[in-house]
């Protein structure tokens, strides 16, 4: 039973990690490691080929879903100043996310979570997600 809900928690804490910077600057600080001398090229190729396009298809659409959660709940953490309700509201911007994640049929939430990992540690990957989420914005809008 404690199984079922870590990949809930490591979803939780990846995605209020993006709540301190926007998804630009994910992406940004992403690139700016592409910079920087590989090490262990070998496993980010294979975790590279491992994602598939419908998956990083379906990971920008429940993202964006996501990302609008986190920018609801931001403002409303950021307009209280009660520490208790501030906390309320991260635990129901967090249920908020998850369900956002769940309600994305061709994803599921270990899925994302691991596609979230792998974008911000691998900039390749991190390209492939940019370039879908600037294709799919424009659709959801």
């Amino acid at each position: 039973m404690i199984t079922r809900y870590t990949p809930i928690a490591s979803l939780t804490a990846a995605i209020f990690s993006f709540m301190i910077f926007s998804p630009a600057s994910a992406f940004e600080i992403a690139q700016a490691q592409e910079t920087q001398p590989e090490q262990g090229q070998a496993d980010k190729k294979s975790t590279e080929a491992a994602i598939s396009e419908q998956k990083i298809e379906a990971f920008a659409v429940a993202y964006l879903q996501v990302d609008k959660v986190r920018q609801e709940y931001s403002a409303k953490i950021e307009a209280t100043s009660d520490e208790a309700a501030k906390k309320e509201l991260e635990t129901e911007g967090s249920k908020k996310m998850v369900e956002a994640v769940k309600a994305s049929p061709a994803i599921s939430v270990e899925e994302y979570s691991a596609i979230l990992t792998a974008a911000q540690s691998d900039p390749a990957v991190a390209k492939k997600v940019q370039a879908e989420l600037q294709k799919t914005a424009p659709a959801q809008q």
